[in-house]
């Protein structure tokens, strides 16, 4: 079922400015000359909004006819099955519906009403075989559904039925994102399914109460008070499980460094219960709680002088340990895992293996169904290839097929750093024989934190259909994530999370875009970054034409913007050490300019050799500046700052015409934005509105001491500046 389109919609624009010849850019609405009706609905005032409800708001239709039908086919709930995810289930349709239609929606035993709609699995399809037959249910993925109107009892009812709860449950929340984008349910027939089995968010919170790389606020998990509860838990599974995430690793990869962090803690007996106790919470929304563990965890204990995993006496810790966590958490998921990687233990320090070490952990977990996530983020390590971005692939690819069936690789979607332009993880593709899983990361460490609005589905979609050739052509990042292409056992998604203790969750309004969004791609991959965008405006700001149309259209643009601005051509950390402000000067061995040019040289001839760690067809892409994709260009070549672009440009002019255009750019954020007063709430407005005032400011720095460093190493004027 798609989503409404405002094609036909006519609005004045204003052009993104951009001398990027590789971005294909789209125009910003301008609101001064849109149909008056709209500019009416300024007159009424709306009630100020936080953004605690993020998308689950389940505002009133605001069409009036379309909520009188909503009325008719939703009238009561029969829940036909016992069990806590499909009363969950339940319980998130009375709310959404009852808010959604000023009705008040009761769950009812059986079916007595015109419009009830029927929770359930196919356990109990004979009670609705008229509607949804055995094989609807048993053709689709474990946690896929179907949405289907039809008569029952001769009354007109709409079956949700799940393959499993969890499945009903995702197709509750289905129905519901129907309703919030105003679409017409009197005759559904959805089939839905997830394409990556699992679906996980990564927290870098820490039991002390701070998050690594947390720009919302404090953690959200309270561990001194625990295992007390709090509703903000019961939210927050509330609005994982609308996006149909299933995993959730609840404390941070770095669990010791140096002593000051304790999320170690975390499986010892004293704070077991306390994550038995969010466990109990997430568990109905269909959730298995993570931990991150640390490898030398034998030893911080004072239990064992060692943790060399081919100790038998470390081997039996860690049995036991798990025992235990299973006795407390029947259904705990598994660890995750950073090892020997930025001061974290790990098998190196006893001359094992990444395998010792991980499939270690993996036998421990065995008898539960337990997984070990164990992170390829290894750099550093003696003797590999002095290019930071070689050594993932150096380090990891000859492990291929020694991996335990119960240990997932957990790779970073490029090989640096979560960076706003980096080429794909060449591990993708390279280790057909292990079972691999994509990180994202959702908080924007490096991407203007929660002050830029910066849409990364954009971002994660150019990753998720990038063709490895690892099997031919159409060997797509997505189809390794999802198990399909090498027919992996497990396969799986992770986003670090970007959730903290603010009031609206996020830090930024717009940034909970990227929570959504991620959720939903994890989902389907194959999901448009632009009908992701649409969901998610029309769910959290009403789906009045001009804040839709202006709010996607700035999502959709925002990611290149922020590149504009910070970086172009696919040079690498600009930043400081904090990854927030620029300082070219300090990382110039990831940029490599110098008096003549600028770029990292990965070729294969005259450089790293990292470019050849790709499939033969990306690899020989790659080598050749002609053939090289230009948003890369200098990721994989140092060229002279008078190297020509397909635009005509020299490379060092392009650096300063970006940058000044992306200034420009949030500037007429600003402009636009201000056509919104009045159409949502001045809370939200004025939040927002402030975040791209400060994102301007911000945008100067960043234009001011790129463009100033480069006239300095070039030697060459802006030419621009000159008219």
């Amino acid at each position: 079922m798609k989503i409404k389109t405002l094609t036909g919609m006519i609005f004045a624009t204003a052009f993104l400015v951009s001398s990027t010849p590789f971005a294909a850019v789209t125009n910003l609405p301008c609101i001064k000359n849109v149909e008056a009706d709209f500019i009416d609905a300024k007159k009424t005032k709306l009630p100020d909004e936080d953004g605690y409800d993020f998308w689950l708001r389940y505002a009133p239709a605001t069409d009036k006819v379309l909520l009188n039908k909503y009325r008719d086919r939703c009238k009561a709930i029969v829940v036909l099955e016992n069990g806590a995810i499909l009363d969950a289930g339940a319980t998130e349709l009375s709310r959404g519906i009852s808010k959604m239609t000023g009705t008040n929606i009761s769950i009812v035993s059986e079916v007595t009403h015109e419009g009830t709609i029927i929770l359930a699995t196919g356990k109990s399809f004979k009670h609705f075989s008229s509607v949804v037959a055995s094989n609807d249910i048993s053709k689709l993925q474990q946690d896929g559904y179907v949405i289907r109107s039809g008569c029952v009892n001769g009354k007109a009812v709409t079956v949700i039925c799940g393959t499993t709860e969890c499945g009903a449950l995702y197709g509750a929340f289905h129905f519901l994102r129907l309703m919030q984008t105003e679409q017409n349910i009197d005759s559904i027939d959805v089939h839905d399914e997830p394409q990556i089995a699992l679906r996980m968010v990564n927290h870098w919170d820490n039991p002390r109460g701070d998050v690594e790389r947390g720009y919302a606020g404090s953690s959200i998990f309270h561990w001194d008070n625990l295992p007390r509860l709090e509703e903000r838990y019961t939210d927050y599974a509330r609005m994982l499980a609308s996006i149909g995430i299933n995993a959730c690793v609840v404390n941070n990869v770095n669990t010791y460094q140096n002593g000051a962090l304790n999320g170690w803690r975390l499986i010892t007996d004293a704070y077991l219960k306390k994550v038995a106790a969010l466990a109990s919470v997430f568990r109905p929304y269909g959730i298995r709680i993570y931990l991150s563990v640390n490898f030398a965890s034998p030893i911080i204990t004072g239990d064992l002088a060692t943790a060399d995993p081919l100790d038998p006496k470390v081997q039996a810790w860690w049995t036991k340990r798990a025992n235990a966590i299973y006795k407390a958490i029947p259904d705990f998921g598994g660890f995750l895992v950073k090892a020997d990687s930025e001061g974290e233990a790990g098998p190196l320090t006893y001359g094992r293996t990444q395998t010792d070490g991980a499939n270690m952990l993996g036998k421990s977990l065995e008898p539960h169904d337990g997984l070990v996530i164990w992170r390829a983020f290894v750099y550093g390590v003696k003797d590999l290839n002095p290019d930071r971005a070689a050594q993932a692939h150096q380090f990891f690819q000859p492990l291929d097929g020694k991996f335990a069936e119960n240990v997932i690789l957990q790779i970073k979607n490029g090989p640096l750093d979560f960076q706003v332009r980096e080429a794909v993880s060449p591990l993708f593709g390279a280790m057909p024989k292990t079972n691999p899983m994509l990180e994202f990361q959702i908080t924007q460490e490096y991407l203007g934190f929660s002050t830029h609005a910066v849409y990364l589905v954009p971002l994660w979609k150019e990753v998720l259909n990038f063709d490895t050739h690892a099997k031919g052509k159409g060997s797509k990042v997505s189809c390794i994530v999802t198990g399909e292409l090498f027919d992996n056992r497990h396969a799986g998604m992770t986003g670090v999370m970007n959730i903290g203790s603010e009031r609206n969750w996020t830090g930024h309004h717009l940034a909970a875009a990227n929570t959504f969004g991620y959720g939903r791609l994890a989902w389907n991959p194959a999901l448009s970054a632009e009908t992701i965008a649409e969901e998610f405006v029309r769910m959290t700001f009403g789906s009045n034409p001009v804040v839709v149309k202006t709010i996607v259209d700035i999502l959709m643009q925002s990611w290149h913007v922020y590149e504009q601005y910070t970086s172009s051509l696919g040079m690498n950390l600009l930043c400081n050490l904090n990854h927030y402000d620029p300082d070219p000067v300090l990382r110039e061995n990831y940029h490599r300019a110098d008096a003549k040019g600028v770029g990292y040289d990965r070729t294969s001839a005259t450089g790293s050799k990292y470019a050849g760690q790709y499939s033969k067809p990306v690899s020989l892409m790659y080598e050749s500046p002609e053939s090289c994709p230009e948003e890369l260009l200098l990721w994989f070549h140092h060229v002279p700052y008078t190297h020509k672009l397909k635009s005509g440009k020299t490379v060092i002019q392009h650096i300063y015409d970006e940058h000044n255009n992306g200034v420009k750019n949030v500037e007429r954020y600003i402009d636009i934005w201000k056509g919104l007063k009045g159409l949502i709430d001045n809370s939200r407005y004025a939040h927002i509105l402030s975040r791209f005032e400060d994102q301007h400011d911000h945008a100067i720095v960043w234009r001011d001491s790129i463009n100033g460093y480069f006239r300095k190493r070039s030697g060459i004027d802006d030419k621009a500046k000159k008219k």
